[in-house]
């Protein structure tokens, strides 16, 4: 299965109205894809993490200057050999960020690849399906304007009820008393329709802010407190598992097998978030899903990319083992992002969505998808 040739598209879209969440405006959507050839006419797609204030030419430009070179003439079967060769020859300038990313995105073609080669879905190649469907959950409640937005933000808690959503993720990290206001306004209006609430500060805090909005929330039953300090702060994480009761979440923002090894050495967090275009691809989710197992660390893969990004997500999703076993255990649930994102569903044939609360794990070969190439016409930079 020789690699012939590796294209890289970057799509980019203006919004007509950016959104804000903590660290800043979103003001377009973008997405750097990867399509790996494959001299048996067996073409694969990936997708590289482009962060809400990243440029995706970053990680474009490692593929084409760094890994490109690497892989070409290699056998595409070889998913574990070629993540290794790409982390080794970048280690020096990458370990973290857009450069894994990159790889991230590598090998995801390259495991789409091997499903199409055998003619199944990735999460057989992964040892099989725990699950065919999962719950959703809608991320948003972004701002529109910064603070004071708590009464449209209730709004959107009802739109997304409305729309199937049981559980719903909260952008916070806006100044605690606004956060709080807007917690409350939330609640008041989903009281008594069953809906569980999880929290994302995007890191905007320090120790004692992010200490004082998790106890101002103590009686929330929040699924989880996401992102409470930066990622760099591993002391101040495992402080907030210390002093507060609701599980925390972390790691989108951390990467590798590596990366996670001191997330866990640390007790920094309950459930580990994953991006699989940020991590290393699933080929690192691999290796982070064990290391968590080893941890008695829940795994909840982070998805704020593309329809690619989604089913890769998916294909992991199926194949995640519950850290916590028990006849009622708690499964792992799907990150829908619910912000505006002009061509995240057109950009495959049959766009993945939820009915009545659940979303199906895709189960054509591969990723389960097929790409729009119009789509990538339309919105392509470059």
């Amino acid at each position: 299965m020789k690699i012939v040739d590796i294209r890289i598209h970057v799509l980019k879209s203006p919004l007509a109205e950016p959104f804000a969440f903590s660290q800043g405006w979103v003001r377009q959507r973008s997405a750097t894809l990867v399509e790996v050839l494959t001299e048996e006419g067996i073409t694969g797609w990936g997708e590289a993490f482009a962060q809400g204030l990243e440029p995706p030419e970053i990680a474009a430009a490692a593929i084409e200057h760094a890994l490109k070179p690497l892989i070409l003439g290699a056998n595409a079967l070889d998913t574990e050999v070629l993540w290794h060769k790409m982390y080794h020859a970048t280690r020096d300038y990458g370990r973290k960020g857009s450069v894994i990313a990159a790889i991230s995105a590598v090998d995801i073609a390259l495991w789409d690849i091997a499903g199409k080669a055998h003619g199944v879905p990735i999460h057989v190649l992964l040892g099989g399906a725990f699950r065919m469907r999962v719950q959703p959950y809608a991320t948003g409640f972004y701002r529109i304007k910064g603070q004071g937005e708590s009464g449209r933000l209730a709004d959107e808690a009802i739109r997304h009820h409305e729309a199937g959503f049981k559980i719903m993720k909260v952008k916070l990290g806006y100044g605690v008393d606004d956060d709080i206001k807007s917690m409350q306004a939330i609640r008041d209006a989903i009281d008594g329709r069953g809906i569980t609430l999880m929290i994302d500060t995007n890191h905007a805090y320090g120790r004692a802010e992010a200490l004082r909005l998790g106890r101002a929330l103590d009686g929330y039953n929040l699924r989880w407190y996401e992102e409470p300090v930066v990622p760099e702060d591993l002391l101040g994480y495992s402080e907030m598992r210390a002093k507060l009761t609701m599980p925390i979440a972390g790691g989108e923002n951390e990467h590798t097998l590596f990366g996670y090894r001191d997330l866990f050495a640390a007790n920094a967090v309950d459930i580990a978030q994953p991006d699989l275009c940020s991590c290393g691809g699933i080929s690192a989710a691999r290796h982070i899903v064990t290391l968590a197992q080893a941890h008695s660390v829940a795994v909840n893969p982070h998805v704020w990319g593309s329809a690619i990004a989604q089913a890769a997500s998916l294909q992991l999703i199926a194949a995640l083992p519950v850290t916590h076993h028990s006849l009622f255990a708690q499964e792992p649930v799907l990150e829908f992002d619910c912000s505006s994102h002009p061509f995240r569903q057109h950009l495959i044939t049959q766009p993945i969505q939820q009915h009545d609360g659940w979303v199906t794990i895709p189960d054509g070969p591969g990723l389960g998808v097929e790409l729009d190439r119009s789509v990538i016409e339309r919105y392509r930079s470059c």
